[in-house]
């Protein structure tokens, strides 16, 4: 029995947890420890005299995981692939490794990253997406380019290869994070704006030059829980993850918690979602 969570902030651990207490192997995915780490000073959270640095507070609760026999994997989860046999687990696809699982908590926040760039709000759902293999189909034959430089990017990409005819990482400006693969071009300019009619039609550069897309895919920074959960089918719903009363997605064995969810962005909302959620994947692997 074996749960994996993405995301090490305040949900992730505390998954991790009550998982672990129930009697499960549990492995924690996560580069750092997502917005806690950026609170200065955190004084409203039960069982503190004193105010106490966000990063403190996440040291202290790694470690207490840690003590218990939680794996904490330093590791970017690039995707997750299910089995087509329902119940036969997962494979959650690191920068560094594979892991499986039977179930898997996604706790890595609610940040769909993307640019403030003229005509990425208007295109969103025509010609601009945010799943590589959630929309990839639909670019058979076409020029489809990923905006972002970052290892998440360079994955989505590789994705793109089977189906688009043309494929081109645009950093924007930035130095790729690795060589990609044959068959990706990529272009380091800066970009002004996306345009189009109904659809996006072209990419204008700073310099003012334009390259005609048939798509785009966004694809800044690393996968955070909306993205991981739009390639398992997981159904979204105003920008969060829909889950039930216990935290379960509509995918069996899949279960969100934290930001990702909505609602309250406190600290204690995360750490109540992620026991709830850490209990819930223990008794659907003992059914």
């Amino acid at each position: 029995m074996h749960i994996i969570i993405i995301g090490a902030g305040p949900a992730g651990v505390s998954a991790a947890l009550y998982a672990r207490r129930g009697g499960a192997a549990v492995t924690v995915i996560a580069k750092g420890t997502g917005a806690l780490s950026t609170a200065e000073l955190v004084e409203n959270y039960y069982g503190f005299d004193a105010p106490i640095t966000g990063t403190e507070l996440a040291a202290r609760g790694i470690a207490g995981a840690e003590r218990l026999g939680v794996r904490f994997a330093e590791d970017e989860a690039l995707g997750i692939q299910q089995p087509a046999e329902i119940g036969a687990g997962f494979v959650v696809e690191g920068l560094r490794s594979s892991y499986d699982g039977d179930a898997v908590i996604l706790a890595a926040g609610a940040q769909r990253r993307t640019l403030s760039l003229p005509g990425v709000r208007e295109f969103e759902g025509r010609g601009i997406s945010y799943c590589a293999v959630c929309d990839a189909f639909f670019y058979r034959g076409k020029h489809a380019v990923i905006i972002g430089a970052g290892e998440y990017a360079l994955h989505e990409a590789q994705l793109l290869l089977p189906h688009a005819a043309r494929v081109t990482l645009l950093t924007h400006g930035d130095v790729p994070a690795a060589p990609p693969a044959d068959g990706i071009a990529i272009e380091q300019r800066r970009i002004a704006r996306i345009e189009g009619e109904r659809r996006v039609q072209h990419i204008v550069f700073e310099d003012g030059t334009v390259m005609p897309v048939d798509g785009v895919f966004m694809a800044i920074g690393t996968a955070g829980s909306m993205e991981l959960a739009r390639k398992l089918g997981v159904l979204i719903e105003e920008g969060k993850i829909t889950v039930g009363a216990q935290m379960q997605t509509n995918v069996p064995g899949v279960y969100a918690a934290g930001d990702c969810t909505g609602g309250l962005l406190q600290i204690a909302k995360a750490v109540y979602e992620g026991a709830e959620a850490g209990l819930a994947a223990v008794r659907y692997l003992r059914h």
